[in-house]
């Protein structure tokens, strides 16, 4: 099965775009040279306290386009908000989702369904930004994601492999802000392909590899000697981490053909599905965060055969994920986040038949990683479109996520401009979702 997504054809990383990652974030280096210098962060979480924990990891989702919350997980059946949607239970008693969402509902006990997100921003764009960051867009600065808050803080989980990856993000990949590019994520296009680039070119064996390397590091011992800045030193920091991360058994956490069959069918063969098996496969290996996206949800047409081409692909791929997680003991120390960044308008356009951008009211999941499941928090009105009980802003979602992982919500990290900065722009995480 197919499904429609528009960052498809822009998700492929270059070969430059990946090996500067690898550079930056997968090698734990700093590319410093390459950032304009406003950007550059002076050591601003050397001071940041690590609280308990509840998560280790986090697997992010991302619904990319805007999920219609009446026709996922705010079904509002009988009304005219419904359209086509159905209402379904779940194991979580008393609460519905839609019925494109079968094999999800079995692991609703699982599920904290969090119906009263909202955001203020209504576009794409910022909408995305402020769900990553917790922050709107500025020109004088750059934002770190909420996955580089986690890198940056809790540092990683694993010596050689990457803090971060994303999978599927194209360029809408999340961004390392003023923190620095070491904590910019690895991007992964295709989960099949694994890790792209990391073997030696055919013509280049291993004692050759060995010599080249070898004459590289005297060249940049003796720059280094003339010009001795911390860039230099990233650089060839650089070099000698790839070498140990190019010959390390440990890219095999990025082979999903180690997998059975049976569990690559039941998450799916499409590119989500195949996306959170390797997820699944890196936090078992020590991944501090990884993101993985599914386009398609900007339905302002068509709703109802869009509808049916994506809801599926997110249905079996999600409810694996949770169940092959819990069956392997990692759910508890792993939060499984389901968010998007905004939802779409209850009323239907008839002339075509689909959703606008609704950022007054939406919903999101949270799953593992000490959240009480079977249950959903916060409502919305009888039909969808506004919020009305215990509202949740994206900076609070934000802050719940970032609460988690023992980040202390109420730390201020001064950015390099000397402006104030916390994970939920000063919003205080919902606790209430962990007891």
């Amino acid at each position: 099965m197919t499904h429609l997504d528009p960052l498809r054809s822009t998700d492929e990383p270059t070969r430059r775009h990946v090996l500067t990652t690898l550079t930056a974030q997968l090698l734990g280096v700093s590319a410093a040279a390459a950032m304009p210098a406003r950007l550059l962060a002076a050591a601003p979480l050397d001071d940041m306290p690590r609280l308990p924990a509840t998560a280790r990891h986090v697997i992010y989702l991302y619904m990319s386009g805007g999920m219609s919350h009446v026709d996922t997980f705010d079904p509002k059946p009988n009304t005219p908000s419904a359209g086509d949607t159905r209402a379904i239970p779940t194991a979580a008693p008393g609460v519905s989702i839609a019925h494109r969402f079968p094999y999800l509902a079995a692991q609703l006990d699982k599920v904290a369904v969090v119906r009263s997100l909202r955001s203020t921003q209504g576009a794409h764009a910022q909408g995305r930004y402020a769900m990553h960051t917790s922050y709107t867009p500025r020109g004088t600065i750059r934002h770190p994601s909420l996955g580089a808050w986690a890198t940056a803080v809790r540092g990683r989980a694993h010596p050689t492999l990457p803090a971060h990856v994303t999978v599927g993000a194209g360029r809408n990949m999340a961004s390392a802000g003023f923190f620095g590019s070491e904590h910019i994520p690895l991007p992964i296009g295709e989960p099949d392909d694994g890790l792209a680039f990391h073997e030696r070119p055919e013509t280049v064996d291993a004692a050759r590899a060995q010599t080249r390397a070898e004459r590289l590091a005297a060249m940049n011992a003796a720059f280094s000697e003339r010009v001795a800045t911390p860039a230099v030193k990233a650089y060839a920091d650089m070099v000698v981490d790839a070498g140990r991360l190019m010959s390390s058994s440990d890219l095999a956490a990025f082979d999903l053909s180690d997998e059975p069959t049976d569990v690559r069918d039941a998450y799916g063969r499409e590119r989500f599905g195949q996306g959170c098996l390797l997820a699944r496969r890196l936090v078992e290996h020590g991944v501090r965060w990884v993101e993985v996206v599914l386009g398609g949800w900007d339905m302002h047409t068509d709703l109802t055969d869009r509808l049916d081409e994506v809801c599926p692909t997110a249905d079996r791929a999600i409810a694996s994920l949770l169940g092959d997680l819990e069956a392997r003991g990692l759910l508890d120390e792993t939060l499984v986040v389901v968010a998007t960044e905004f939802g779409r308008t209850p009323a239907i356009r008839v002339e075509r038949g689909g959703r606008d951008h609704h950022p007054q009211a939406f919903s999101g999941l949270l799953a593992g990683g000490g959240i009480v499941g079977g249950r959903a928090w916060g409502a919305t009105d009888e039909l969808g479109n506004t919020v009305a009980d215990k509202p949740v802003t994206v900076q609070a979602f934000n802050a719940t996520i970032a609460h988690a992982l023992g980040i202390d919500t109420n730390h201020v990290v001064m950015s390099p401009t000397g402006r104030p900065f916390t994970p939920g722009d000063g919003a205080a995480p919902v606790t209430e979702l962990f007891t």
